[in-house]
């Protein structure tokens, strides 16, 4: 399983490329700065101008260039030197008097063993998964943050539309306010009440104002453009459970969590490799004085890890337990992804019902009652108090429906890109 998920393969060459097509599709279909952006063109462009993602494709550019030098040989080396040069007897200071004085020219190659080199391959190929893994997490976040800044700005200025719309419907009542306070019908102190409302309407508008440009400065920061705007409708996911649950093993965080796994199996490889002997050969050309002749010489060195108890058998268990640590990382991290969908699906749930028993119940309720008070003032049964604590309840209860809509949708982007879009 270790061996599986660490092999470098063509897997990830295509995730890799896979990568880079986005990135060069995007760049054509994206619109230009200053140009409202619709749903699917904001996601476009988070990923295009996101800078973490930027840092990704260099971490993943690094572990691919690494990967290259990795279980190559180590450099050989050049010796040169002079042998058996006698500094005492006869012959000392003598280049020629000694048969075995010489001159010593030969080429070394260190060769670590196969398995070292085989270990050493998986870890490099850890390396960029972890890396593709992280920039998956990472493109994922980017579109999120970029889709809930969207739907944010959208029913913000939904909001906005429905107070206009409570605004309007009660200007009217301020011009009969003081026309019937000069008839002498309404007590001059009874007209206040509609200037009330207005300053009522206009704190409501300065929240839901204050709401709109936060989501328009999340998406700036995501989309990169000082002067992003939205254009479209909101989009519509499908949320399918059994779906879902079904595509967690391509979850993305539990694919950087795999990926950690993956090297950690590597680590243990390449301390289990450190038992096994390494080997090296040389040869060295000897050139002594003309009267004797020159030689040729030809070795191997192994090395003898015989020590394995307190050098090798330590790593070897470290890593393995960094092993064991990681798989129940692995575990928790997707305990946690499941009862996290969990949870998410049953929010879900809750959202819809309240979105359909605001449209269906709550809704018509409040205009119904704001119409009867309305013609109840106008046949002289209510007072414009009660018209105006109406027409407060109605906005209220249209702003509530907006926002019970804004908090499924965003409901449903949340799921669908953490759960459900690597399933496309």
């Amino acid at each position: 399983m270790a061996d599986r998920r660490a092999t470098r393969c063509p897997r990830c060459f295509s995730m890799r490329t896979s990568f880079l097509l986005a990135a060069g599709i995007s760049i054509l279909a994206a619109p230009a700065f200053g140009e409202p952006l619709t749903f699917q063109q904001a996601l476009t462009r988070a990923e295009q101008s996101a800078p973490s993602l930027a840092a990704r494709v260099a971490e993943i550019d690094a572990a691919t260039a690494a990967s290259r030098s990795v279980g190559r040989l180590p450099d050989p080396k050049f010796r040169a030197g002079f042998e058996n040069y006698p500094v005492s007897g006869p012959m000392a200071g003598s280049l020629s008097g000694e048969s075995m004085t010489m001159q010593s020219f030969g080429i070394m190659q260190d060769v670590p063993n196969g398995a070292k080199r085989r270990a050493a391959k998986k870890q490099a190929s850890a390396e960029i998964l972890s890396a593709e893994a992280a920039y998956a997490v990472d493109a994922r976040d980017a579109r999120l943050s970029a889709g809930l800044a969207w739907v944010d700005l959208y029913f913000a200025r939904r909001k906005l539309k429905a107070l206009d719309e409570v605004e309007k419907a009660i200007a009217p009542l301020k011009s009969t306010a003081t026309s019937q306070v000069e008839a002498g019908n309404l007590r001059p102190a009874q007209s206040l009440e509609a200037a009330e409302l207005e300053a009522a309407i206009a704190d409501r508008r300065s929240e839901l104002t204050a709401e709109a440009t936060k989501a328009r400065a999340e998406l700036i920061r995501w989309t990169g453009d000082p002067t992003a705007d939205i254009s479209g409708e909101a989009p519509q996911f499908e949320i399918d459970p059994i779906a879902l649950h079904a595509g967690l093993g391509r979850n993305p965080n539990l694919a950087a969590m795999s990926a950690m796994t993956a090297r950690s199996d590597a680590d243990v490889a390449a301390a289990t490799a450190e038992k096994r002997p390494d080997w090296g050969w040389e040869v060295s050309y000897q050139r002594r004085d003309p009267i004797w002749g020159d030689m040729i010489s030809a070795g191997v060195t192994i090395s003898l890890p015989l020590f394995s108890k307190n050098r090798q058998d330590p790593m070897i268990e470290s890593k393995a337990k960094l092993s064991t640590r990681a798989r129940h990382n692995e575990d928790a991290a997707r305990r946690q992804v499941e009862a996290q969908l969990q949870s998410d699906l049953a929010d879900h749930t809750m959202h819809y019902e309240r979105l359909v028993r605001a449209q269906t119940v709550i809704l018509p309720l409040a205009q119904q009652k704001a119409d009867l008070e309305l013609a109840s003032y106008g046949a002289g049964t209510a007072s414009l108090a009660d018209v105006l604590q109406s027409q407060i309840l109605l906005a209220e209860a249209r702003i509530d429906a907006v926002a019970r809509e804004a908090s499924l949708a965003r409901n449903s982007i949340r799921i669908h890109f953490t759960y459900g879009e690597h399933e496309q």
